[in-house]
């Protein structure tokens, strides 16, 4: 492998630096007066795409909009749940030799873990203010468990590309967003969430680039072969939440969509799911850079899944 232009020991420890200066507590960004605003979209059209529903009113457009930002924060949250493992797992492979790494990257566990902690208190939040019954996928620690059941490497090209996803939804669709009136809680949290993952992709290069230097090229491309297939499990897993999100918007709206309209709902919704939670991840010019000097030979394979997640 061609090895990434980052200097490992400077990086670790700017890591160090930036998180101590961005370092937040979940308390300042949620509870008390720090409320959902029920009367407001969460997400953006370009991340939510409820508008192009034809068969839904403005009404019930807003509803479908809340129930996709209450999914859309329990599939980070359950993406967490298999980074602080494979963080953690990292460390131990690599001790103490290098104390600044150490310590970095159990720093990156450590909000990672706090992530978790405020997508639970927004989702009891979300439970609390929105009126009915919205289901996610799970068990959450089953899903988490069955990712980290692939090769290490396969898991931690899937944790970068999540990473920089998490950077262009925020830059690309938030945070100068003048034009749509999204609530500013929710905001909130993705900027303070925004914050902390901007540091967590250099980490990840790194850890990439480490396992790769450890692997024989057999090794290397039956990593990368894991990563293929958690896009398609992944992918699956996102499917069965467009579908949960449907019943959930039937019960919210209190009337049976016909099957028409489900359809209608459906397709909308998949296409939107894939490409907000794969095609806009698998696309960023950083991770596609650190893909092709992982694995030179499958770019062309990467280019092809990208591009029919992003139709």
């Amino acid at each position: 492998m061609t090895a990434i232009a980052i200097n490992p020991n400077q990086s670790y420890e700017q890591s160090l630096h930036r998180a101590a200066r961005v370092n937040w507590r979940v308390e300042d960004i949620i509870g008390g007066d720090k409320q959902l605003d029920f009367t407001r979209r969460f997400l953006p059209e370009a991340l939510a795409r409820v508008d192009e529903i034809t068969c839904l009113n403005t009404a019930e457009k807003l509803i479908l909009n809340q129930i996709r930002g209450n999914s859309y924060l329990h599939l980070f949250g359950l993406v967490e749940e298999f980074i602080v493992p494979s963080v953690i797992d990292h460390v131990k492979t690599t001790g103490l030799t290098d104390i600044t790494a150490t310590q970095a990257l159990l720093h990156f566990a450590e909000e990672e873990s706090k992530h978790i902690r405020l997508f639970r208190r927004f989702a009891e939040e979300f439970e609390i203010g929105f009126g009915s019954r919205c289901d996610a996928i799970g068990p959450v620690q089953n899903i988490a468990s069955a990712v980290l059941q692939h090769r290490p490497l396969g898991v931690m090209l899937v944790i970068l590309y999540i990473e920089w996803m998490t950077q262009y939804h925020y830059l690309a669709s938030i945070r100068d967003n003048f034009s749509e009136s999204l609530d500013p809680q929710f905001c909130s949290l993705l900027r303070n969430h925004w914050l902390e993952e901007a540091q967590h992709t250099t980490l990840d290069t790194l850890m990439v680039e480490q396992l790769v230097q450890r692997l024989e090229p057999a090794e290397r491309e039956a990593g990368v072969e894991d990563f293929f297939k958690l896009i398609e499990f992944l992918n699956g897993g996102l499917m069965m939440q467009a579908q949960l999100d449907l019943e959930s918007l039937s019960r919210a709206i209190r009337r049976t969509l016909t099957e028409t309209e489900q359809q209608q709902i459906k397709i909308v919704q998949e296409r939107s799911y894939r490409w907000t939670f794969v095609g806009s991840g698998l696309t960023h010019p950083q991770f596609m850079e650190t893909f092709n000097r992982v694995s030179p030979a499958q770019q062309a394979r990467l280019s092809k899944m990208a591009e029919a997640y992003c139709q």
